[in-house]
C-alpha cells in the first residue's frame, strides 16, 4: 500500500513543483492518512471536489487549483473551514499543482494539448519571473482551424470560441492553458505562430482581425483537465494506485 509521503515525493520531484514562481502554494497542502491506495484528480478544490472524493472512498485528492494561495488569507474559519473541515473528517489529503502542472514538457496542460492536436512540443513561450509557463508546438500535418476546434469540443468536452483571422492552414502553435491573457496573445502575436490557443476570453477581436490571427479560447476549465488526466496516469503507473477523475465543469 503506498505511503502519502513517497506519493508526495514522486510529485513534488516529478513536477518540479519549486521551479516556477506561483501565486498558489504548490505541494501538499492538507495532511489526511498516511497509506493511500486511491487518488480523487479535480481541476478544482472545494467543497464538491471534496464531497465527491470522499463518497469516492479516496484517501488524497489532487488539484490544479488548491485551497492555499498567497493572496488568501489562510485563517481556519469561514467558508475556508467548511471546505477543510471535509479533508479533516474524512481524513483526505490535499495536493495542489498550478503553473508546475501548465508548465510540464510531458503531463502538462499545454504539452498535452499540443499533443491532442497532433503536435510536438517545440519551443518555452510566455515567461513568468524567467520561467516558461506555455510551450510553442508545431503540427505534424497542416490542418484548418475548425478541425482544430471540433477536437477541443469532443476531447474536452468544450464550446470553443474561434477567431478564424489568419492563415487557412495551421502548422505553428502556441498553448497557455486557462488565462493566457494580452500578455499570451501579445507574445504569441509577435512570435508570428499560425494559432494561439488559451482558455479564458480576452477583448482581442479586433486587434486579432487587424493582424491576421487565428485564436481558439476554449475554455478555462476545459484546458486545464488534460494535464491532470495525463499525470493520473503516470502516478498509477509509478506508485501502484488506482484514481477517479472528478470533472466538475463550470462552464468558464
Amino acid at each position: 500500500m503506498p505511503k502519502l509521503q513517497k506519493i508526495v515525493s514522486f510529485l513534488d520531484k516529478y513536477l518540479e513543483i519549486d521551479s516556477v514562481k506561483d501565486s498558489c502554494w504548490n505541494g501538499l497542502q492538507y495532511e489526511g492518512k498516511e497509506d493511500v491506495t486511491r487518488i480523487a484528480y479535480a481541476v478544482d478544490a472545494g467543497i464538491e471536489t471534496f464531497l465527491k472524493a470522499a463518497s469516492l472512498k479516496c484517501e488524497m485528492i489532487v488539484v490544479h487549483h488548491g485551497h492555499f494561495w498567497t493572496n488568501y488569507n489562510p485563517s481556519y474559519t469561514g467558508w475556508g473551514k467548511k471546505r477543510l473541515d471535509i479533508l479533516h473528517d474524512n481524513n483526505i489529503s490535499l495536493y495542489a499543482s498550478h503553473l508546475p502542472l501548465d508548465r510540464h514538457k510531458l503531463v502538462g496542460n499545454n504539452a498535452q494539448i499540443i499533443k491532442l492536436i497532433g503536435g510536438k512540443v517545440e519551443d518555452e513561450f510566455l515567461f513568468q519571473s524567467g520561467k516558461n509557463i506555455g510551450w510553442t508546438g508545431r503540427l505534424k500535418k497542416s490542418t484548418d482551424i475548425d478541425k482544430i476546434s471540433k477536437i477541443f469540443e469532443k476531447e474536452l468536452n468544450s464550446d470553443p470560441t474561434v477567431l478564424s483571422f489568419g492563415p487557412k492552414k495551421i502548422e505553428t502553435v502556441a498553448v497557455c492553458s486557462g488565462g493566457g491573457g494580452y500578455g499570451g496573445f501579445y507574445e504569441a502575436l509577435n512570435m508570428g505562430v499560425d494559432l494561439y490557443i488559451t482558455g479564458d476570453a480576452i477583448e482581442i477581436y479586433y486587434t486579432a482581425k487587424d493582424a491576421g490571427m487565428n485564436v481558439i479560447f476554449a475554455g478555462h476549465h476545459a484546458t486545464e483537465t488534460i494535464g491532470l488526466s495525463a499525470l493520473q496516469k503516470v502516478v498509477d503507473k509509478r506508485m501502484k494506485t488506482n484514481s477517479v477523475f472528478i470533472d466538475l465543469p463550470t462552464g468558464l
